[in-house]
């Protein structure tokens, strides 16, 4: 499976994984599963860090990498028709960060591992986080 990880799953993966169902904690240690995590995460993370929302060990341009590659996880650009997509979706969720997940798994037929219910709303598959 391939799977798009979202922001706050991310976070909680790589800090508190126990706050993950027994089903999300599954796919994300099934070696035979891609997990992404979109740039648009990466760009959400230092954005919070810098205003000081987000604490983290490291500055998120050495966390960030780090992380990713001790769990595997591989890096999803943002493309343009990832941006087009994104701003052409229902307004079911304002969050651009999230919009841009969801357009970018519809684009690259990814499932989402989420906490977030409103993901149902789209035209993409959710494994509950």
């Amino acid at each position: 499976m391939r799977v798009l990880v979202d922001t706050q799953c991310w976070l909680w993966m790589e800090t508190e994984p126990e706050r993950l169902s027994p089903r999300a904690r599954d796919v994300l240690e099934d070696p035979a599963n891609e997990l992404y995590l979109s740039a648009a995460s990466a760009w959400e993370i230092s954005i919070k860090h810098a205003l000081g929302k987000l604490r983290l060990p490291l500055p998120p341009a050495r966390y960030i990498p780090s992380r990713m590659r001790r769990s595997g996880v591989r890096p999803l650009p943002v493309e343009l028709e990832h941006a087009l997509r994104a701003g052409g979706l229902p307004m079911h969720h304002r969050d651009p960060f999230d919009r841009m997940i969801v357009a970018q798994a519809q684009l690259e037929r990814l499932a989402v591992l989420t906490a977030d219910p409103w993901f149902q709303a789209y035209r993409v598959p959710v494994v509950p986080a």
